[in-house]
């Protein structure tokens, strides 16, 4: 292995590793308003939310990433009137194309994380906030979803590991995060092995620092 050809591009491969922090954190942040706003939907006794939840679940979870990231971004723009609509600024753009992928993907997943943890909650203790007077939204906020929200903690965990790692697809629509870079190097270098190990490293590390937040999380607030 080559130490001083590793040296030399690893701060490019650094310096792109922000844009995968970046779509990681977005995408997570975005998806998990997503996530919880469908589980609420998917828990409706409406039979119309519960079939709306479902299928945006069933299709998003079904399909894989990198299709669901072509259709939006190469997909979208051969539909004149969204071409022609205040949509175009938004979707014309890669970046905001692979955030809108990422978010309606690990939204997908994450609604159906919550949607698990609001259905296994103890009726106990709703029927206890309900005695003490409290109204609907009270109970959600206060007592359902920080309770889901722990629940969910070692099965979120994965789905953000997953998520970090599905960004690599970032670089299909020409985005410079640390896969596209690390291809970018290999196409003008013909180094495989070492840009991938570094790369990999970097990914691992990430997945090292994830796992652990989630593990102290799961200590200081789980049950």
């Amino acid at each position: 292995m080559d130490l001083e050809f590793i040296s030399e591009h690893f701060p490019r491969l650094l310096k792109a590793t922000k844009l995968t922090i970046e779509l990681t954190s977005l995408s997570l942040l975005f998806g998990i308003f997503v996530g919880v706003f469908f589980a609420i939907l998917r828990t409706s006794k409406n039979k119309i939310l519960f079939f709306i939840s479902y299928y945006y679940s069933y299709i998003f979870r079904g399909t894989p990433l990198l299709v669901q990231i072509f259709i939006i971004y190469f997909g979208l723009g051969q539909v004149e009137w969204i071409r022609e609509s205040f949509l175009w600024v938004f979707l014309k753009e890669p970046y905001s194309c692979a955030i809108l992928a990422f978010t309606l993907n690990t939204g997908a997943y994450s609604s159906e994380i919550f949607r698990s943890a609001f259905e296994t909650i103890n009726k106990g203790f709703v029927e206890a906030a309900e005695s003490l007077g409290l109204n609907k939204k009270n109970i959600f906020f206060k007592i359902k979803l920080p309770i889901a929200i722990r629940q969910s903690l070692p099965a979120y965990g994965n789905e953000m590991i997953l998520m970090l790692k599905g960004t690599s697809l970032a670089s299909t629509v020409t985005l410079l995060d640390l896969t596209g870079v690390a291809k970018h190097i290999i196409s003008t270098t013909f180094r495989p092995v070492e840009v991938f190990i570094v790369a990999g490293s970097i990914y691992l590390l990430m997945t090292f620092i994830i796992h652990n937040v989630i593990k102290l999380l799961e200590k200081k607030y789980g049950y």
